[in-house]
């Protein structure tokens, strides 16, 4: 007898569209945090693993990472297909709300009350982002070499405010290696 996990269930392609419309519509401010819940925590579609690699290849990969995610599991479940669904889906319900968000900030942008909503949505979407990371830091319990480039790289774009391309590609060697050294330990 093995102690083997379930299999994991397979969408859709109408679940896949389904699911990444719903992450669009709830994922303000912090899309990737969403779709982290959704994905691994509800559907079970994806481990925490491949939720973190997607994300972090989606991430060094031009263009919006959620996008790049979004276009990646598409793919993984349903090819071409599904690499259209799925990014459709999340920015297509979202992009109707937005114009009609700009109709009224347009109307009502320079309104005490708009600024104090504005800057708290801001606030509630930076705390998601935060909590999102360490959540899957605290999951996926990197070894210490990886957890030091991730901590590197926090420090230089979001401290030391290096640009993206810059702290992406001068951290890149030495996550490389972290990543072969921690998969050659037994």
């Amino acid at each position: 007898m093995t102690d083997d996990p379930p299999p994991r269930p397979v969408p859709t392609l109408a679940d896949l569209f389904l699911t990444y419309g719903k992450i669009g519509l709830i994922g303000f401010g912090g899309i990737n945090a969403w779709a982290r819940r959704v994905l691994v925590e509800e559907k079970r579609w994806l481990t925490d693993q491949e939720y973190a690699e997607t994300l972090g290849l989606g991430q060094v990969l031009p263009g919006p990472n959620a996008l790049n995610a979004a276009i990646m599991v598409g793919d993984r479940f349903h090819g071409t297909a599904g690499a259209i669904a799925a990014p459709s889906a999340m920015f297509g319900g979202p992009l109707i709300l937005l114009a009609g968000l700009a109709m009224l900030y347009d109307a009502y942008g320079e309104l005490p009350t708009m600024r104090a909503l504005l800057a708290g949505v801001g606030a509630a979407a930076a705390g998601m982002v935060l909590g999102t990371a360490a959540k899957m830091t605290e999951k996926l319990r990197p070894p210490p070499a990886l957890l030091a480039v991730g901590l590197m790289a926090f420090a230089a774009a979001g401290i030391l405010r290096v640009p993206l391309p810059l702290t992406v590609f001068g951290l890149a060697p030495f996550g490389i290696w972290a990543a072969w050294r921690a998969m050659r330990r037994p």
